[in-house]
């Protein structure tokens, strides 16, 4: 992804789930911020060094283990803070071990999260503020962080690019999800461009008009 001044960011898929961890900084001060950081610390942290970014916390959207397995060792070794998810989110930080485990993988941790996050926060990059907007569905303490001058949002797994978040999991809620995406993010714009979980971006306008879960025709 090309930097978009005053932002710079850069996309890192990790873990075997091939999950998007963004580096994210302010191109002036050259502070960033990890967005779901969910394996591959070292990596991670080789990525920043080789940016000249200088990480001043770490954000997360929701407590899969694929978004925030990798959040403690990035924090302990750069000495930050987690911020985030929403509360709701805690049973699923509290199980990351577990939930890797049945899949073989050691290396991570429960997260632990230094502040959680209310619909109507804000973060941080600097003087770039970002709305924190709690979008449940896939989760229930799903967090979404969007600026809209920027054009630019950290959607995490409640949208994908012609598709949109599961909620077969524990506490999941597809009308929940549907609401989230149609009441709280399309009113930032169509031209929102934003950074998924997993695969490409897209952006809000081109779901409302292709995507079959949430588009606009489909709501009459």
């Amino acid at each position: 992804m090309a930097a978009i001044p005053p932002i710079g960011a850069v996309i890192i898929p990790v873990t075997p789930f091939q999950q998007n961890c963004t580096l994210l900084w302010n191109t002036s001060t050259m502070e960033g911020v990890f967005v779901d950081p969910g394996g591959e610390a070292d990596r991670l942290i080789s990525e920043a060094q080789k940016h000249g970014v200088k990480v001043k916390e770490i954000w997360i959207t929701h407590g899969h283990l694929d978004h925030a397995g990798g959040a403690m060792q990035v924090a302990e070794k750069l000495g930050v803070q987690i911020i985030g998810p929403h509360i709701d989110d805690k049973f699923w930080c509290d199980s990351i071990v577990e939930a890797w485990g049945k899949y073989g993988v050691t290396d991570c941790d429960n997260c632990v999260p230094d502040r959680w996050l209310n619909d109507g926060d804000k973060l941080y990059l600097g003087d770039i503020a970002f709305d924190v907007v709690h979008t449940p569905g896939h989760t229930p303490g799903h967090v979404v962080i969007i600026n809209k001058d920027l054009e630019l949002a950290l959607v995490g797994d409640v949208l994908f690019q012609g598709s949109i978040g599961r909620t077969d999991f524990p506490k999941g809620n597809h009308q929940d999800l549907i609401d989230s995406i149609t009441k709280k993010l399309w009113p930032y714009g169509d031209n929102i461009r934003f950074v998924p979980g997993h695969g490409p971006m897209s952006t809000f306008g081109n779901e409302r008009q292709t995507n079959p879960f949430v588009a606009d025709k489909k709501f009459g």
